[in-house]
Parts: C-alpha cells; sequence; structure tokens
C-alpha cells in the first residue's frame, strides 16, 4: 500500500497559514489513497505543545477527524516526547506508544552479529565479550565499531579483523583517538600518570565501583590520560553508595597531584565539575540527604519555546538554599577525605602503577590486578623490550605537571 513519509520539518514554514496547509494538503492526498500510512519523522517539529509561538493545532485538528474505518494509519517518531503535546498523544490520534530504548546485552550481540557479516572476521572475535564490553551504545555505535575495527586491520594489513582491532576501535569510541603526535614534557607525563593512578586506585578499592578497565597516559580526545570504567552489566539505576564512591573516584586525580607532587592543576576541572553535580543531584533531585529528606527542590520549569531542560525554576527559601550547599559541601568533603586516606595509605601502589603507565603509557585491569596483589606487574601483551620509551622508570617524581584526565 502507499506509504507517506515526511518529515516533520517539512511543515514548517515561516509564513503564516503555508505550513497549516501543507498538513491538510498531506492528509488530503492520504485520505485519496486510502488503505496507507503516513510516517511523519521528528513530529516534535509540528507536534510542540501549544502556547510557544510554534507548532501545535495544525496536527490535532486533522487527526480529529479520523474514522476507524478511514484506512490511514498515522505513526511518527521523535526523541523529545516530553515536549509534545499531551493532546496530540491521548487515544484517538496516537493510541500506541512504543519507546526504543538502547539495546542491552543480547541486543547489541545480535546488532553485533548483522554487522560483522559485511566484513571479515577472525577466529577469536567474540561478539557476546565485545556486547558486554559496550554498555550503552545504540546500534548506530556499534555500526561505527565494527566499521572502526575494520579500518584498524586495514591500516595494519590485515586479511581479517581480529579481537584486537575491535579492542583499539572501542578504546577510540570510548577514550576518543590518540595524540601519539603530540610531544609532553616529561615532568608533565608524570603528573598525568599520577593523576591517572589516583582514579584507578580509588576505583579499585571501594566497593560500588566499576571495574577498572584500561588506564592510559597516552593523549585522546581532549584528555591528557585517560582511565576507563567498564560496568560488568548494564545498569538502570544507581544506589547511594555507588554515587558517594563516583565522587571519590572523580576526586583520586587531583589528591594524587597534591599528595605526589606537591601541586594542582587544572586538569581536575572536569573531575570536580562532575563530581559537584552529582553531589548537588544527591541533595535536590534524589532526596538522598538525611537532612533535607525525600523532596525534591529544583524542578524544570516546562519553558515549551526552549525546550524545557533549559530553563530551571528554585521553588525554596535562602534559608533553604544554604542547607542545600552545607549538604553538598559536606558530602563532597567526606568523599574527598576517604579517597585521599586510601591514596595516603597505599603510596607504594601508586608509585607503582605510576611507574608502570611512565614505562608502558597504557596499563590494563591484569596489570592493575598485580598492583593491586603487591606483584610485578606483567607486560603488555604487544609489548617487546625495544618498544620501551625512554624516561619511564626513575624515582618518585618531585617536580609537577598538568594533566586533565577523563575518570
Amino acid at each position: 500500500m502507499p506509504f507517506f513519509s515526511i518529515s516533520g520539518s517539512d511543515f514548517v514554514e515561516m509564513f503564516v497559514g503555508v505550513g497549516a496547509a501543507r498538513v491538510r494538503d498531506m492528509f488530503e492526498q492520504a485520505k485519496k489513497s486510502a488503505p496507507c500510512i503516513i510516517f511523519i519523522d521528528e513530529i516534535d517539529a509540528v507536534g510542540r505543545h501549544r502556547g510557544a509561538g510554534l507548532g501545535g493545532g495544525k496536527m490535532l485538528v486533522e487527526m480529529d477527524g479520523f474514522e476507524t474505518n478511514l484506512g490511514v494509519i498515522v505513526m511518527a517518531a521523535t526523541n523529545r516526547p516530553d515536549i509534545l503535546d499531551p493532546a496530540l498523544l491521548r487515544p484517538g490520534r496516537f493510541d500506541r506508544q512504543v519507546y526504543v530504548t538502547l539495546p542491552d546485552v543480547r541486543g547489541r550481540e545480535q546488532i553485533l552479529n548483522v554487522h560483522m557479516r559485511k566484513v571479515p572476521v577472525g577466529q577469536d572475535v567474540k561478539p557476546d565479550i565485545l556486547a558486554r564490553g559496550t554498555p550503552g551504545f545504540s546500534g548506530a555505535d556499534l555500526a561505527n565499531l565494527v566499521n572502526e575495527a575494520a579500518l584498524f586491520a586495514a591500516r595494519r594489513n590485515g586479511r581479517v579483523v581480529e579481537m584486537v582491532d575491535f579492542e583499539k576501535a572501542k578504546d577510540k569510541i570510548l577514550m576518543g583517538p590518540e595524540r601519539k603526535s603530540m610531544v609532553m614534557p616529561e615532568e608533565e607525563r608524570r603528573n598525568t600518570a599520577y593523576h591517572e593512578a589516583g582514579h584507578a586506585l580509588v576505583a579499585r578499592m571501594l566497593p560500588k565501583t566499576d571495574p577498572v578497565h584500561k588506564v592510559t597516559v597516552i593523549p585522546r580526545g581532549r584528555a591528557l590520560g585517560v582511565t576507563m570504567q567498564l560496568p560488568e552489566g548494564d545498569r538502570y539505576s544507581m544506589d547511594k553508595e555507588r554515587m558517594l564512591s563516583t565522587i571519590s573516584v572523580l576526586f583520586g586525580g587531583r589528591i594524587a597531584e597534591e599528595v605526589f607532587m606537591n601541586q594542582m592543576t587544572t586538569g581536575a576541572s572536569n573531575d570536580f565539575e562532575r563530581a559537584t553535580q552529582l553531589a548537588r543531584d544527591m541533595v535536590m533531585r534524589y532526596g538522598m540527604s538525611d537532612e533535607l529528606g525525600p523532596m525534591v527542590y529544583a524542578e524544570n520549569e516546562g519553558e515549551v519555546f526552549l525546550g524545557r531542560s533549559i530553563t530551571k525554576q528554585v521553588n525554596m527559601s535562602e534559608a533553604t538554599m544554604q542547607k542545600v550547599d552545607r549538604e553538598v559541601r559536606r558530602i563532597i568533603d567526606e568523599q574527598y577525605a576517604a579517597a585521599r586516606k586510601l591514596i595516603e595509605d597505599n603510596q607504594d601502589k601508586m608509585h607503582a602503577m605510576a611507574q608502570a603507565l611512565l614505562e608502558w603509557e597504557t596499563i590494563d585491569s591484569e596489570q592493575i590486578e598485580d598492583i593491586m596483589a603487591g606483584k610485578p606487574p606483567r607486560p603488555p601483551k604487544d609489548w617487546s623490550p625495544s618498544s620501551s620509551r625512554s624516561g619511564g622508570g626513575g624515582a618518585p617524581p618531585v617536580n609537577p605537571d598538568s594533566a586533565p584526565a577523563a575518570a
């Protein structure tokens, strides 16, 4: 049967009445071609809340006149259902809503199998392991992963795409592309190594934190170093203890700089931003404060024109705002102190981890396990003595460095 596919933005017109006329024309054409299907992509462009100075009423009127036996089925898609007019979503207009969420681990494995058919894959590639290591990836992300892995295989003139290519592709997507051409002063590398070791050690020792998958001092994306944690499985909510541990992990980098480098750098700015936002959300949105109780202190005002999430309306007194600030400060101070104690009590492990990072630039979970067990870390799988960089060894540093880091 006829299938009419149109984008919501096609109806938007600066001249008054033209957009409404286009909606009418489309529905008239559909009725003449019945039975048929109309698909409107990005319907939020034409179906927003009324009263915002745009969109809204055109679709409502046309969809009201539909009879059940007319033979026209209307389908629509949007990533922003929260800004659609409620009248548009009622039964009789759109009777059914289907939420398409990100795929779970089984879904990711099946999607990977589909995309892997297009490339020659080696015997060692295991889609189930790749699926477990890519939580939060959408179908498009997984297609990109396979494509990037194929590019890595092509660069090394490989005949098939092997597991190592997929690992490199995953690291590139999650942590950003390597910037090996960037020449970093040795003292800055040392600072980066201790910064990342601080994140990794705190993450490894606190309860309810995601396992540390990889730590690198190779600049990636906009960061000078990255500590990557990968969850063991898909997670749909966070509890209080996990959030507190996450805040401590974020502070680990700056604390390591203070303890071992005797200085502070700008590298922890993103860590602080995320930690502060997490602590503030715990108090203001999630009711995780004994002092303020289970109450929401900040709400979205619902400003339709700006997209609902842009503006915030704070419904509380000055005294309550001061209480909120005190609670946020208390959470941050307590987690900062907990992370500092862990780092100061495990200085030998910090030195060993930083030393391994300076020598090999990247260490994985197995090497971190060796260090935490007090054993010398095993060399990387693809490492040979001739590939070692100069300046990797030596005593604990005394000179400061600057290093941004993603936790």
